[in-house]
């Protein structure tokens, strides 16, 4: 049967992401099993919701926004933060409650959780029908006949292989102007306080022709920005022998030419100079100066990095095993300053009260900020996991009243600092790309510029999908103002 897209929409709220299509009835049975999907964390989540919805519409089934609606709920989850944790575990409740007068409701968690909890979710806890790992959802349509028959289903297997390479994902956010291109799976970093490693497997490289192939079919479709996402996407390389990264980096003489992610962002900012091309996250023990010199040779391949620091002391630095000091750090924004200048925009993640971080180390955050000057950044305080290095080497002996005194202290300077940095845009004028309307006014639009700063505009005769040179008369710490000038 033939599947057609139709009406596709996306729903957000606080606490996930609710997604949105529609296709055709199933030819079997003339009517069409639903599912409702929500993505909890990362983009890389999202992203992967994309894939899972285009795997079930190839299936048969629709989204629906409403659950009560649906044959079928998933939950695609995130482990990297208690709070996520929590919140799913929460909505299962709920959804449970639901199953209660529709027992042939079929609940399943997708991701992270997955992975991390299956024994629980499925045996102990009874509250999932299937428990399926990031590697695994080209199994999700028979373990939910399975399920449909009385029977757990669970595949939580991790790949050395898997990137879903030849699925086209359900573009799911589908405003017509930005999508996502997952260009890599897994992490082979080992962050102490980090799941992915453990949830998500070891680090593969997806083929760069198809990754180019996924991103012109985006540009002829409309399409004028893509953000090509991994974890880790500064440590991307393949060969046609080899996609994954550790077995490449053992035997890199005898394979043909590998293709580096400087490589990968020429060739896909190659398509078009009307192709905005973004990317996340990078690594500041990966990045190099040719991703920078490529940044800087093409135009259409944005200005803005996000670069997570976690925290500005070395000392705290080498128990969280993020393989370089402060220095190190300092002197790769210096590189970036100086390859690709101060309007270069610059992001963060940061962690409060790690283990043993005392006032003085502390500080040392505060001090890094001051030195970066972060156009934003994402702020939280520690969170143990378990089963992470961390959890089995490190009490967790921070208070957490510290940890929220201390989260508060660098959220305000940030507050500051993006503040001071938008300042330095008014009265300059920018290209932006038009995403939609203003969330506080339909007579306004929103757009984004290089640096990833979202900019508000008078709508005149412009419209989403359309590129605009603005002068920027206004900011606040969040959001700039200007007009347009053509």
């Amino acid at each position: 049967m033939e599947n057609i897209i139709k009406d596709i929409d996306i729903i957000s709220s606080e606490e996930a992401q609710v997604c949105d299509y529609k296709t055709t009835e199933d030819e079997n049975t003339g009517k069409t099993k639903k599912i409702y999907i929500e993505s909890y964390g990362c983009q890389m989540n999202f992203s992967d919701s994309e894939i899972v919805a285009s795997i079930m519409k190839d299936n048969g089934f629709d989204t629906t926004s409403d659950f009560h609606q649906a044959d079928v709920i998933f939950l695609n989850t995130c482990s990297i933060r208690e709070k996520a944790e929590l919140t799913v575990r929460k909505r299962l409740s709920q959804f449970n409650n639901i199953k209660k007068n529709k027992p042939e409701l079929t609940i399943g968690v997708l991701g992270c959780m997955a992975e991390r909890l299956k024994e629980k979710l499925l045996e102990e806890e009874k509250l999932v029908d299937v428990v399926v790992g990031p590697d695994a959802y080209r199994d999700l349509p028979n373990l939910v006949s399975e399920a449909e028959d009385g029977n757990k289903g669970v595949n939580t297997f991790l790949s050395r292989e898997e990137t879903y390479a030849d699925i086209s994902p359900v573009r799911l956010n589908s405003n017509g102007v930005s999508a996502f291109i997952s260009i890599m799976r897994g992490c082979d970093n080992m962050c102490s306080f980090c799941v992915v490693p453990f949830t998500r497997g070891r680090e593969r490289s997806r083929d760069p022709h198809s990754i180019v192939r996924e991103a012109q079919e985006l540009y002829d479709r409309g399409f004028k920005e893509v953000t090509l996402l991994g974890q880790n996407v500064d440590s991307y390389k393949w060969s046609p022998e080899e996609n994954n990264k550790a077995r490449l980096n053992k035997k890199e003489d005898a394979v043909s030419a590998v293709i580096n992610f400087a490589n990968l962002l020429e060739m896909v900012a190659k398509i078009s100079p009307l192709l905005r091309v973004r990317f996340s996250t990078s690594h500041p023990k990966d990045i190099t100066d040719e991703v920078l010199y490529t940044m800087k040779k093409y135009d259409n391949i944005c200005k803005y990095i996000h670069l997570p620091v976690q925290s500005g002391n070395s000392r705290v630095l080498d128990m969280m095993n993020r393989t370089y000091d402060r220095e190190w750090y300092l002197e790769r924004v210096s590189k970036i300053r100086e390859i690709l200048g101060e309007e270069c925009g610059i992001s963060s993640d940061m962690i409060t009260g790690f283990c043993t971080e005392t006032e003085e180390e502390h500080q040392d955050t505060l001090t890094l900020m001051d030195i970066v000057k972060y156009d934003f950044s994402y702020m939280f305080y520690y969170s143990e996991r378990p089963g992470t290095l961390a959890a089995k080497k490190y009490e967790d002996d921070i208070p957490l009243e510290t940890k929220k005194r201390r989260l508060n202290d660098i959220i305000q300077k940030q507050s500051k600092l993006s503040e001071e940095r938008n300042k330095l845009d008014v009265g300059k004028i920018q290209e932006i790309l038009i995403e939609g309307e203003s969330k506080r006014s339909e007579d306004q639009l929103k757009g984004r510029n290089s640096a990833n700063k979202v900019v508000i505009i008078e709508k005149g005769n412009l419209k989403k999908g359309d590129y605009a040179m603005v002068k920027i008369i206004d900011c606040t710490p969040a959001t700039l103002f200007g007009e347009v000038i053509s």
